[in-house]
């Protein structure tokens, strides 16, 4: 563990901000999934199995790293309704160390790994099926060049759970997730709520020199977060929609400062086009839909920068949280050309190409990530396209605007069309029916074979789409 950087940078917060807390003890650790690439980036790659369990199973402290696990504390609005009553109820910040390739700060924290004081009467476990989600919504995600925690470890823990939305007693499973930070607009929000200006300004002042130092010495640093901010997840809409995502519960203790997207619940891709698609059975209103989530992404950095108006005024902050549908507006475009390897050309053209493109899909119903697949490259595809199963649709005189239009655009750089990947037949998707194959061989033989299979082939999905970090 030589090669390991470790940091502490969460404790300078003070514990005004997390509770210490203890790992539960499980009766069982077998280790079902370890990330080798992302291990290798922070210098723990070479752990043993038996190591790895030990610290990632049962959280022995990584050296030099946080002594204790932190339950972070935050608020929130959950479906609109504000709940002063969150925080890490059943995972910790484990420990923080460097990223070697970029030197970045990189939080692992947990899911799944007991009660904390804030676990509201549950049992603070995570399913297995439910960390097997996680790991395949976090690897599709990365594969696809969404911002995205990533699944560092899954290790089954041998107990027995209750849950009333799937068969019980379940497996369960303990989930060590990499992300650049835990702080959350919830995290801002309890601070406001406690009328804590000291905290708030604290708390602003850490996110910045760990997260934003280029705004160190901005003439009012409030409205510069807050527009950083929203750019980043103006970005990360944009991201959702190029991937045909839907988080499922975008809560404003779900959103990172970052823009960096996490916790995996109830998500969903979709097949074709929907803006109405919705993951999650409990939103009844769709208000977490496919197509409403930009609009809950900004609806939450609304409620961040109510926060910060004792920290700055709203005539200072009202211009940086208005950047957020231009920033979405000129991103959009930007990410859909990025699926497609095509290069963008300005954004009065990029726009409307985009909006055709998505007026053909919900008319066409082709597909969306087969689309995606067989233009990537935009015209130099057309031969590729004219063999795939959706041919009678590009061959419609609806779709003569769309091919046109993908006439004008160039190639990226990196399109990579000799790349394998692109000689599949159909390209790798996880829809709810795949997902479900996939788990039901672990459920009833605990065969893991075809979970395995997937991964290769999203790992060769992500090194032909040249993604794996932030896009």
């Amino acid at each position: 563990m030589s090669d390991f950087k470790p940091a502490r940078h969460h404790e300078r917060l003070g514990d005004a901000f997390y509770d210490r807390v203890a790992p539960a003890d499980f009766p069982q650790t077998i280790l079902r999934h370890r990330d080798q690439r992302w291990a290798a980036r922070l210098g723990l790659d070479a752990l043993s199995d038996d190591q790895w369990l030990a610290h990632f199973g049962r959280f022995a402290p990584l050296p030099g790293s946080l002594p204790e696990p932190l339950a972070l504390r935050y608020h929130g609005h959950q479906f609109r309704s504000y709940n002063p009553d969150l925080g890490d109820g059943r995972g910790f910040l484990f420990a923080q160390g460097f990223d070697l390739e970029d030197n970045r700060l990189l939080d692992l924290g947990t899911k799944g790994t007991g009660r904390t004081p804030w676990s509201r009467g549950g049992d603070g476990r995570l399913t297995l099926k439910g960390g097997v989600r996680e790991v395949l919504a976090s690897e599709m995600l990365e594969a696809m060049g969404v911002y995205t925690s990533k699944s560092l470890s899954l290790v089954e823990t041998g107990e027995a759970l209750q849950r009333g939305d799937e068969p019980s007693p379940t497996r369960s499973a303990a989930l060590v997730r990499l992300s650049h930070g835990h702080i959350r607009i919830g995290s801002f929000q309890r601070l406001a709520y406690l009328e804590d200006t000291a905290g708030l300004r604290r708390l602003l002042d850490y996110a910045i020199a760990t997260y934003y130092p280029e705004l160190e010495d901005a003439a009012d640093r409030p409205a510069a977060f807050l527009a950083a901010v929203t750019a980043n997840v103006a970005r990360l809409g944009a991201q959702y929609i190029a991937a045909g995502f839907v988080h499922g519960v975008l809560n404003s203790d779900n959103i990172n400062i970052t823009g960096e997207s996490f916790d995996y619940g109830p998500w969903r891709f979709i097949d074709r086009y929907d803006p109405g698609f919705t993951a999650a059975y409990f939103d009844e209103t769709g208000l977490y839909s496919f197509g409403r989530q930009p609009d809950a992404l900004a609806w939450n950095l609304t409620r961040l920068a109510e926060c910060l108006v004792p920290l700055s005024s709203i005539e200072a902050l009202e211009p940086a949280l208005n950047t957020v549908w231009p920033e979405f507006r000129a991103e959009l475009p930007r990410q859909m050309l990025r699926r497609l390897g095509l290069q963008t050309r300005d954004i009065e053209n990029d726009g409307a190409f985009v909006t055709s493109l998505f007026e053909f899909l919900a008319t066409s119903q082709v597909p969306y990530e087969r689309f995606l697949f067989d233009w990537r490259g935009g015209a130099m595809s057309a031969a590729r396209a004219g063999s795939s199963p959706s041919a009678l649709a590009y061959a419609s005189q609806a779709f003569r605007p769309i091919a046109d239009a993908l006439e004008a655009y160039q190639p990226r750089d990196d399109v990579n069309l000799d790349h394998g990947y692109f000689a599949r037949q159909r390209p790798r998707t996880m829809l709810i029916d795949e997902v479900e194959a996939i788990w039901a061989p672990i459920a009833d033989g605990d065969d893991w074979s075809l979970l395995e299979k997937t991964l290769e082939e999203i790992a060769q999905m992500r090194q032909a789409y040249g993604t794996g970090e932030e896009t």
